[in-house]
């Protein structure tokens, strides 16, 4: 199994920035799709970006496209969130997530998660 820890997240005013890390135990990172997933009160889970093996390939969901970056570091495991010009609707708890393989959005398609990390947007 992969073990997945989240760091980074905290208070922010709208239009700041953040930058969320994901570091990921195991020699096989770079076997997995990866992914950040956000949760808000009362809301289902909703995708936000992945990347894949390689880091070469990225996708977003409309409401982040343009603001946040996702990125990977195979040699250290880890994989970031940058997130720019924040707005409230932001505000979440933040997952990062891994799959064995494939290209998805789709949350159930992600075999590891980890305990997320609260991400708070002040207007």
């Amino acid at each position: 199994q992969v073990q997945l820890v989240e760091s980074g997240g905290g208070l922010v005013q709208a239009g700041g920035s953040l930058r969320l890390s994901c570091a990921a135990s195991g020699r096989t990172f770079s076997r997995y799709v990866m992914g950040w997933f956000r949760q808000a009160p009362g809301k289902e889970r909703e995708f936000v970006a992945r990347i894949s093996l390689s880091g070469k390939i990225t996708y977003y969901a409309d409401s982040v496209k343009g603001r946040f970056t996702i990125s990977r570091d195979n040699a250290k495991n880890t994989v970031y969130l940058q997130m720019n010009s924040l707005k409230p609707e932001d505000m979440a708890v933040y997952y990062c997530a891994a799959s064995p393989g494939g290209g998805s959005s789709y949350y159930q398609d992600y075999n590891y998660w980890g305990q997320g990390t609260q991400v708070t947007v002040s207007s």
